[in-house]
């Protein structure tokens, strides 16, 4: 029981981090797409 539930655990967490990466990405998407639109 004690395996499950710490192997859920490291579920959960690698959902948030994965989730943070995904925010931190989308971020530097907009930035790189404000970079061109000023450009052109």
């Amino acid at each position: 029981m004690k395996r499950k539930k710490t192997f859920r655990e490291l579920i959960n967490q690698n959902k948030v981090e994965i989730l943070k990466d995904k925010s931190s990405l989308e971020k530097i998407e907009k930035k790189i797409d404000n970079k061109y639109l000023l450009r052109s």
